[in-house]
């Protein structure tokens, strides 16, 4: 069971630290983007690039395994990261969200306006440095994923001073089974490198800081209302002084994002709910009560309606599920209030659907989930070995199965 961070004296609850002028950026929050690195971070930079080499090799093994077509006698080391959700986003960069006027009243429309626009205007960005669209994605994620380790890794010396959880959250992160999704031309890499540093500059009270970056993440991803929520939070429960209600109007800038991007889809639909209705329609996510979504997803599991590899998938959402739950309960046993406002938002919104959709993807971003691993597995050593014994294989079975672009069955 996944075990909240535990209290400490380097905490803001149990020390709040002093209010400092807004314009002074913390040295905390700065260090994981730029300046100088020390042996903890180049260790955790080290980690991170071993993973890296290893998902590339994987990708390269898979091409010559399961070339696109048959026949095929070389391994394109690139294409086999297109899968899935890519081709919406580099849709979006390439094309924008209606070319040449098509959009949702066509009937073969991709409903690529349930994406949000941070990662397509990153991608189309380093489009112009880097022609090949898919090594710009892969870019993009490697880079990010370089800031989101970092910034967790600081994070967990907050809560672990003094240990090694730094790089053990780190690792438990980058052996997680979904972390192919961190490698690849997806928004996971980059909402981290935004959320992370995000929370690190809300723990140092430094609220413009934290507000800007919350406001980049969700224009990443719609998981940025959910941390703007749980720092929002953070803020009420440290005020020490009435300096510290300067700061409040700041909170308002993440939900900018939103409100623009609402507005522009809007003036071309005529609908004020088109990223909703584009859910609905291309995932069915539609709203259902907690209790059937479990009861669909169970039945999409276990009933034999799907085919093995999609029986296995609806499996795999439920155990996230009821993970996040364990989590969740956790967070609030311990009256880690913030952060069980973000876990117990996001389970909220991926557990009132039709059925479960892309749970275990979203395990990567519960920053939470990680560091309380690490305390674990600081006070029971086993438990290193038990989640790399588990993990390992669920992560080499799940990325060559996105890499591979097939499901069993």
């Amino acid at each position: 069971m996944p075990v909240a961070p535990p209290e400490s004296p380097a905490h803001a609850r149990r020390s709040a630290p002093r209010e400092r002028p807004a314009r002074r950026f913390p040295h905390a929050v700065v260090r994981p983007l730029v300046g100088r690195l020390d042996p903890a971070d180049r260790d955790v930079l080290w980690l991170y690039l071993l993973t890296r080499i290893s998902v590339w090799v994987t990708a390269y093994c898979v091409g010559w395994v399961f070339p696109p077509e048959r026949g095929t006698r070389a391994a394109p080391p690139v294409p086999a990261f297109e899968r899935w959700d890519w081709g919406h986003y580099l849709s979006i960069a390439r094309d924008g969200y209606f070319p040449g006027g098509d959009g949702p009243w066509r009937g073969d429309w991709d409903d690529r306006e349930a994406f949000f626009p941070g990662f397509p205007l990153v991608l189309r960005a380093v489009h112009t440095v880097v022609p090949h669209w898919t090594a710009a994605g892969l870019l993009i994620s490697f880079a990010a994923g370089a800031v989101a380790v970092l910034a967790l890794a600081r994070i967990a010396r907050l809560y672990l001073p003094g240990t090694e959880g730094d790089r053990r959250a780190v690792l438990f992160l980058l052996l997680s089974p979904c972390a192919v999704f961190l490698a690849a031309g997806y928004t996971e890499a980059l909402f981290l490198a935004f959320a992370l540093p995000a929370w690190l500059a809300a723990q140092r009270h430094h609220w413009p800081l934290a507000a800007v970056l919350t406001a980049a993440a969700t224009a990443v991803r719609v998981s940025g209302l959910f941390l703007a929520a749980a720092i929002a939070l953070h803020f009420l429960l440290t005020a020490r002084s009435r300096g510290h209600w300067r700061a409040l109007p700041w909170l308002a800038l993440p939900a900018l994002p939103v409100a623009v991007q609402t507005w522009y889809l809007h003036a071309h639909t005529g609908d004020w709910m088109a990223w909703r209705n584009a859910q609905e329609r291309g995932w069915n996510r539609a709203f259902h009560a907690p209790w059937d979504a479990w009861a669909h997803t169970w039945h999409a599991a276990f009933d034999r309606v799907q085919s093995t590899g999609f029986a296995i998938m609806f499996q795999a959402e439920l155990v996230a599920m009821l993970l996040g739950l364990a989590l969740l309960c956790v967070l609030l046993r311990r009256r880690r209030w913030p952060e069980a406002v973000y876990i117990g938002l996001t389970l909220w919104a991926l557990g009132t659907s039709y059925w479960y959709m892309s749970i275990p993807r979203s395990t990567l971003l519960w920053w939470p989930l990680w560091i309380g691993l690490a305390a674990l597995s600081l006070r029971r050593p086993r438990v290193t070995t038990v989640y790399l014994c588990v993990a390992a294989p669920l992560g080499v079975l799940f990325t060559v199965t996105f890499l591979s672009g097939r499901w069993a069955g």
